[in-house]
Formats: C-alpha cells, structure tokens, sequence
C-alpha cells in the first residue's frame, strides 16, 4: 500500500479550516486516503471530523494511505496540501 510521510505545515495544524481543505480535497479523489499519526489509528482523510480528532499539529509527522488505481498521485496531492500553509 503506497504512503507519503509528511509534516503539518498549518500554524493550527489540521484543525478548522486546513482540515476542511484537506477533506475536501481528499474526498475529491479516485481513491479513499487514510492519514495517521504514529502510534495512532487511521481515520478517513475525507472526514473533517475525523481529521479534527487526530489532533495532528503543527510540525507533527501523519502518514497518508491509499490503495489502488490513482493512489500515488492522489497522495502526492494530497501530501502537497498538507505541507503547504493552509491558515
């Protein structure tokens, strides 16, 4: 199963507004993506809620995972938005 290692970028982390992007931009995608910290679960990356529950902050490493066809480049989007400042 393909992942992308990568740091929140957001000064707030993916809470509120950042995890709204993330979800819809998730959500948007061939595939379904999950994200997790270390030591932690994975949740649906499409899910506000979800994302808000990681509790994933600022300078903190998720994984992001996808299978199938269109995985790596979902992730790779995906993986952009989350290390870009999204306050």
């Amino acid at each position: 199963m393909p992942e992308r290692r990568v740091t929140v970028v957001s000064k707030v982390g993916l809470h509120a507004r950042p995890a709204a992007l993330v979800a819809k931009a998730a959500a948007a995608q061939p595939v379904t993506i999950t994200i997790r910290k270390d030591g932690t679960t994975p949740v649906e990356a499409g899910s506000i809620l979800g994302l808000m529950t990681l509790g994933a902050a600022c300078g903190d490493e998720v994984v992001l995972s996808a299978e199938g066809d269109g995985a790596d480049e979902a992730l790779d989007h995906l993986a952009d938005l989350v290390a870009s400042e999204l306050d």
